[in-house]
């Protein structure tokens, strides 16, 4: 009996002790790898310097143009009046569109010299043949055949150019001649009416090229050192809901020398044809680079005595570097000086590192 109760008294002696041997107590979970505590607890997220590809170098103001061979002006080869216009202002045309129709005197003038040319030819023609026979039996000099084959090709010549005059502007027997589209485009001058004159010096018609455009850029000093043909550029055009839509080109042209007045230079690149895209636009024109940059969450730049900085992690300490920041896009800021591929950068509480770097 004495030793079932020592038995009894021993076991309830090991489940009270129980409680107090608890199990090791596990590492908490959800815990951020990219937060570091400062020297005095605050808690800062952290980012790496990154290297990025085709990232902006920078944005400039650019003009949209059109190409210098866009623009095509149409002329009448001979003055005349304007029977019938069948184009307008803006109107689109393919090539070989007729644009208007116009009658001149100066081509019923030159049909009847080509007449007149060709039967004076057939002479002369005949004329160098007998001569040039009767040279060679003995009859004549060789001096009378030299000059009748001379007059001959002389009004061969005349034959020629009468001929080239009258098939010139598709002119009909009685004066008329139709005046074409030589490209497809739209038309951007309509300089002519019904029933007016056109002269044969002026262009009553200047057509556009479309689907063909160009952007000139002013590039800062600072930016024409790295600009090079062959770098992508990007626009935004505002689109009909109130989105920018982006287009896409290239530079194309960038000037040797810098302008002594506005201290840029000029620069020339391509876009394509898109809605919105309208010669005489302004535009801002983002530059992409074609090599690497290092880049950091433009949250974690902020502006110290004028000039851009970072704040570095060393250690258990964060120092205030200052940096060049060329670019910023997506979120990210284009760093070209002042750090280093890898480094730790603060991303967060900038401004309380930044207001305690003051103290």
């Amino acid at each position: 009996m004495t030793l079932r109760l020592i038995a009894s008294i021993a076991a309830l002696a090991v489940m009270a002790g129980l409680p107090a041997c608890s199990p090791p107590q596990s590492e908490p979970v959800g815990s951020n790898a990219e937060t570091a505590p400062a020297a005095d607890g605050l808690a800062i997220k952290t980012a790496a310097v990154e290297e990025v590809n085709g990232v902006p170098l920078g944005s400039v103001p650019g003009t949209i143009t059109l190409p210098p061979e866009a623009r095509v002006a149409v002329t009448a080869p001979f003055p005349g009046a304007a029977v019938r216009v069948y184009v307008i202002e803006g109107q689109s045309v393919s090539r070989g569109q007729p644009l208007a129709l116009v009658r001149a005197a100066e081509p019923v003038q030159i049909s009847g010299e080509l007449a007149r040319a060709r039967s004076a030819e057939g002479l002369a023609q005949a004329r160098a043949k007998r001569l040039a026979q009767l040279a060679e039996e003995g009859i004549i000099a060789q001096a009378r055949a030299d000059e009748a084959a001379a007059e001959y090709e002389q009004a061969r010549a005349s034959r020629l150019e009468a001929a080239r005059l009258a098939a010139f502007g598709a002119v009909g027997p009685d004066g008329t001649m139709t005046l074409a589209a030589p490209i497809s485009g739209r038309v951007a001058h309509v300089g002519v009416e019904t029933g007016g004159g056109v002269d044969g010096m002026g262009a009553p018609f200047v057509i556009e090229a479309e689907g063909a455009y160009q952007i000139e850029l002013q590039l800062p000093e600072r930016l024409a050192r790295e600009v090079r043909p062959g770098m992508a550029i990007e626009i935004a055009i505002p689109g009909a809901d109130g989105e920018a839509l982006p287009v896409g080109g290239r530079i194309i042209a960038v000037a040797p020398s810098i302008d002594s007045a506005t201290r840029s230079v000029m620069a020339r690149a391509s876009i394509g044809d898109a809605p919105g895209v309208v010669a005489g636009r302004n535009v801002s024109v983002s530059i992409r680079g074609s090599g690497t940059s290092l880049a950091v969450p433009e949250r974690a730049v902020t502006r110290i005595a004028g000039k851009d900085h970072v704040f570095v992690q060393k250690g258990r300490e964060w120092a205030a570097r200052p940096i060049t920041v060329t670019a910023v896009s997506g979120g990210k800021a284009i760093i070209a000086e002042g750090l280093k591929p890898g480094e730790i950068v603060a991303a967060s509480n900038v401004a309380e590192l930044k207001a305690r770097g003051a103290e």
